[in-house]
């Protein structure tokens, strides 16, 4: 309809400041809740080993007067692309995993004492795990052993970790 004007609501507030440069954008959307900086990341996904290594992190963030950042990486499928010779897409599936975790961890006494985040990601676990431990600079990453056929064969999660990690990485069987 040309000459009708859609009024701007009232209440509407502004999300970003148009003069503002993108880089602070980018900046600000990497934040994080300062305390937890030089905390303690710990991977976790509602297994033996993993519940292993939030004990032993728990233990460690306690010690070291620190926050828990417990790290849930959430499933990623690759997708071949038949068309070309283009690169594998990575497709995100619904994880519905990290809410039941993250309410089982709301409720657990042994968390009571220490403060603590749970992040949900997307994508390579070590990768991921390290981008946490570089966002909150903390001072390590404790991640359960891997064990069984997957782990044989494509290394496990705690060596490749080991190998690429900026910060101390503790392996828990």
């Amino acid at each position: 309809m040309a000459g009708h004007e859609i009024p701007e609501p009232a209440d509407r507030k502004q999300v970003a400041d148009p003069s503002a440069t993108p880089d602070a954008a980018t900046q600000t959307r990497h934040a994080c809740d300062p305390a937890f900086r030089h905390g303690v990341v710990v991977g976790f996904d509602g297994s033996t080993s993993s519940e292993r290594a939030l004990a032993y992190a728990i233990g460690m963030a306690l010690r070291s007067g620190s926050g828990l950042i417990i790290v849930h990486v959430a499933n990623r499928l690759p997708t071949t692309v038949w068309a070309g010779c283009e690169p594998p897409v990575f497709v995100d599936v619904p994880d519905h995993r990290t809410e039941v975790l993250g309410l089982e961890l709301a409720c657990a006494d042994y968390l009571a004492e220490v403060p603590w985040i749970l992040v949900e990601r997307g994508g390579d676990i070590c990768h991921e795990l390290e981008e946490v431990g570089r966002e909150y600079s903390a001072d390590a990453i404790v991640v359960g052993s891997t064990h069984g056929l997957v782990g044989r064969i494509f290394g496990s999660v705690a060596g490749r970790l080991a190998r690429r990690a900026q910060r101390p990485v503790v392996v828990i069987p």
